[in-house]
């Protein structure tokens, strides 16, 4: 029977091969009979069930939405229809950075439910980061993504009439929208209710944090700009967890909270959980100061990604700028090439300080708020896991209050490094 002939109902390793027999797209790709193949789930994320299917032929990932959040239980319902955006947005990122996604093999939109190319052997970059472990081409492959994604998916590129037809079609992913709109500017600022954070040590920081004025100000202009800025589709929540890895190549995964979005949100939460693994290395150190070299690695890979981003952004915009914005009749057709480097400077000025605002909030979430970071959360020494907390906390303040007048990565590197040597309490 097909899955899509069912009311929906969550899979198991047990039901898994039976439901989804039919469905040619799968039964081809894994080879042989269900009774063949073997599932296990591996999920290890806050929302959704995710399988390793393996057949005699090939193995797939099979991804379904749950009606709720997997992290905290069914007292918090989420609508299946995520699953819908996922499939939209990884479709349109295959074909504005191809290769850099799985290829989605079958959807079921009653079922919640994506099939995809499984990547082997690659993890998540999150335990490459703990680990200490190098990539050679990591920044590379995540700049051109962030830039090609972001140019492409914007009215600087895309069809006017296609383009106002997506943003109204990803406008329906509201409830995962209101996650990223309260979880990240919001609750972190406050004492609400799901907030956790490793006390008592950091209390008083917390405190400070939630006192300060401008910091509170500055994260709600933030919020109102993406609340209001829907300049390109985003992935909605691009960190180290939904990057996976080998030491040569780089793949992107679930971008279940697509929107349309500010053109600096997904470049600065992706550098956001760069910062926080540089700031949490003391914790996975094997002795003290051994990490050293291996911080100012990840420094690097943060310069290269935005390095990258602003290079291909600015072939893109020389290359492929046929949207409705900046269009050429005004400036190249006027052979005033100069007026379209000037808007190019201005459109990347804005998208920087966009950027460090959004990278600072995102730290501060992800120590303050519902959903913690593995690189912070493994150290098991409470001091230790506060001291490197406490550092990102003040970084994360520093970016978001002073982010209009920091004009280059190289003045950020250093404000990192020197938080790093500070001792906070």
């Amino acid at each position: 029977m097909s899955a899509t002939s069912q009311a929906y109902e969550p899979l198991t390793t047990e039901t898994l091969p039976a439901r989804l027999g039919s469905i040619g797209a799968i039964a081809q790709r894994l080879g042989g009979a269900p009774a063949d193949w073997s599932a296990r789930e591996v999920g290890d994320g806050n929302l959704n069930l995710v399988f390793i299917v393996e057949g005699p032929r090939d193995t797939i990932i099979v991804k379904q939405a749950l009606p709720y959040v997997r992290l905290v239980g069914d007292s918090w319902p989420l609508p299946l229809k995520r699953a819908f955006f996922e499939y939209h947005a990884l479709i349109r990122q295959a074909r504005r950075d191809p290769g850099s996604v799985p290829e989605v093999y079958h959807f079921d939109e009653d079922q919640a439910l994506i099939a995809m190319q499984f990547f082997t052997p690659h993890v998540i970059l999150r335990k490459y980061l703990m680990e200490g472990r190098r990539h050679q081409t990591l920044a590379q492959a995540l700049g051109l993504f962030c830039a090609r994604t972001a140019f492409r998916g914007s009215d600087l590129h895309m069809d006017t009439a296609k383009r106002k037809a997506d943003v109204a079609l990803f406008a329906g992913n509201v409830e995962l929208c209101d996650i990223t709109e309260t979880l990240v500017f919001t609750d972190p600022y406050f004492d609400a209710e799901m907030n956790h954070h490793t006390s008592p040590q950091l209390d008083g920081i917390v405190a400070s944090l939630r006192a300060d004025v401008d910091l509170k100000v500055e994260a709600q202009h933030l919020k109102a700009a993406f609340a209001n800025n829907a300049e390109t589709l985003l992935h909605g929540d691009l960190h180290t967890g939904s990057v996976m890895v080998t030491d040569d190549e780089t793949k992107i995964i679930d971008p279940e909270f697509a929107l349309y979005g500010p053109m600096g949100f997904d470049t600065g939460m992706l550098l956001a959980n760069f910062f926080m693994a540089y700031y949490a290395q003391p914790g996975h150190a094997e002795k003290p100061g051994a990490r050293t070299d291996y911080q100012e690695w990840i420094l690097d890979v943060i310069a290269e990604i935005w390095e990258v981003f602003v290079s291909e952004f600015s072939r893109l915009w020389r290359s492929e700028r046929n949207g409705i914005l900046y269009r050429r009749e005004l400036y190249e057709d006027q052979n005033q090439p100069l007026a379209a480097e000037q808007a190019l400077g201005h459109r990347l000025d804005a998208i920087w300080r966009d950027m460090l605002g959004f990278c600072g909030v995102e730290m501060h979430r992800r120590t303050l708020g519902l959903a913690h970071i593995a690189e912070y959360d493994t150290i098991k020494d409470d001091d230790m896991r506060a001291s490197c907390e406490a550092r990102g906390l003040e970084f994360g303040r520093q970016i978001v209050v002073n982010r209009a007048r920091m004009g280059q990565m190289g003045q950020v590197l250093d404000l990192a490094r020197l938080i790093a040597r500070e001792t906070l309490s």
